[in-house]
């Protein structure tokens, strides 16, 4: 599933079709594609792993999911997992395998932008009191929550736990207050760090745990498990991560 960085990087790479007309819309998303025919692409915005592209009467959600892709351009006939192609005087975006649905423009009013980790009106006095109202909660789980930190996925939170030292299975409650602290800085920080490895595509070079078998710090074998209410696979090294 591609995180909050590699959605922004989508995001950059619309952005030439900001201020164009549709003059085309197909695909099996199913909604219906002819009020966006002639509307203006106003903007493109970003919350966590969702995009949105705002039109003058009615914004159209694309979230990629698991397995989702897009492409910008394309020159060969669509295949059926074409779920969304939008067509301008100076291209088409496509969109594959992956959630699309119209939505009104008040909804985005009703948006909690604060929580997204990337963006410039996050919040991260907002996330503690997320986190202070979940103290049962795992740290693995409270990452991967889209409501407290919009836009983390599984790399950043392996990454991240192994930068604060802290088991992915530690309580919230448990934690103690500075951790928390490192815990919502470092989401913020590690996710403009994926964004910009992501860039110059060296991403899976910096990867100290994920993915990986021994602790770059002690040398001990990494442990591999699925963790918290998500099952989601979290690698951690039991010398230098602490279990609150």
């Amino acid at each position: 599933m591609p995180e909050g960085p590699s959605i922004i990087l989508m995001k950059e790479s619309l952005q030439p079709f900001v201020g164009k007309q549709v003059t085309e819309a197909s695909g099996n998303a199913k909604f219906d594609k002819d009020p966006f025919l002639g509307q203006t692409l106003m903007e493109i915005r970003t919350f966590g792993k969702q995009t949105y592209l705002v039109f003058e009467k009615a914004a159209i959600r694309i979230h990629l999911l698991m397995f989702g892709s897009y492409s910008i351009d394309e020159q060969t006939k669509p295949d059926q997992s074409l779920r969304l192609a939008l067509i301008f005087p100076v291209g088409g975006m496509y969109f594959y395998t992956c959630s699309v649905k119209a939505v009104g423009t008040e909804y985005l009013s009703e948006i909690d932008w604060e929580a997204d980790v990337m963006s410039d009106r996050w919040d991260p006095s907002k996330a503690e009191k997320k986190l202070k109202a979940n103290p049962e909660m795992m740290v693995c789980d409270a990452l991967m929550n889209q409501d407290i930190f919009s836009g983390v996925g599984n790399i950043i939170k392996n990454e991240v736990l192994f930068r604060i030292g802290v088991q992915p299975e530690s309580l919230v409650g448990n934690l103690p207050a500075q951790k928390r602290k490192e815990l919502i800085a470092e989401s913020r920080n590690y996710s403009f760090d994926f964004l910009e490895w992501k860039r110059e595509f060296t991403l899976k070079k910096h990867w100290l745990v994920h993915t990986k078998s021994i602790c770059p710090t002690c040398g001990q074998k990494l442990i591999k498990k699925q963790t918290g209410k998500g099952k989601r696979r979290s690698f951690y090294c039991e010398q230098d991560q602490e279990l609150y």
